[in-house]
């Protein structure tokens, strides 16, 4: 009965169709980064042979490489990237911002969100690397979770299935961290990363909204 008068208030009321079918207001503004189908927008580095994709999924499984967002979209600065990621027993991965292409090494430039549940590691999922640390995230190993990261000013925060994990404000006229990792904001764009060759890790559902 209730769906039936559901489809009478729609047939009678068009503009309530159109809004039933629009996206959500969490949706509404986000544009995809990987279309399923292949690397296009991406350019991975050194093992380029780490990065496949997979029943529409987009897969790390082998020596060191990054995966850098090279696409019409780049440079990114104020933001709101997620991506839905899986991972399995004792992989470590991570999500780059504000970085830049590099052929070797890991990327000096912007920050790192780790992905990593059950590696060695103890900087766990959700940590923004070396700087906030976390241990215990809201996810398991070979379940998708949403990894949130949102960049406005100063102010990085980095979220799990809705939880907030991190919550950092970089201090301003903050130094580079090393020679090896500078971890301040800037311009840049993403890298995704293939850490080692037993780790195996899935992602799909990589948006962005850019932010003013």
């Amino acid at each position: 009965m209730l769906a039936r008068c559901l489809t009478f208030l729609l047939l009678l009321y068009p503009a309530a169709a159109l809004l039933a079918q629009s996206p959500s207001a969490d949706d509404a503004g986000f544009t995809s980064l990987f279309n399923g189908e292949s690397l296009e927008g991406w350019k991975a580095s050194e093992n380029r042979d780490s990065w496949h994709v997979e029943d529409g999924l987009l897969v790390c499984d082998g020596p060191r490489s990054h995966l850098f967002y090279v696409g019409e979209l780049a440079p990114f600065e104020n933001f709101h990237f997620k991506a839905d990621v899986k991972t399995t027993p004792g992989s470590n991965a991570g999500i780059y911002f504000h970085t830049r292409y590099q052929e070797t090494g890991w990327p000096k430039y912007g920050y790192e969100c780790q992905v990593n549940l059950t590696h060695r590691d103890p900087k766990k999922t959700s940590s923004l690397y070396g700087v906030e640390n976390v241990s215990d995230p809201p996810a398991k190993d070979n379940q998708w979770y949403t990894q949130e990261i949102i960049v406005r000013g100063k102010r990085i925060i980095l979220k799990v299935n809705g939880q907030t994990m991190v919550d950092y404000t970089e201090p301003e006229g903050q130094a580079a961290a090393s020679d090896q990792f500078e971890r301040r904001l800037g311009k840049g764009t993403f890298a995704l990363q293939a850490h080692d060759p037993e780790s195996k890790v899935y992602f799909k559902n990589l948006q962005v909204k850019k932010l003013p």
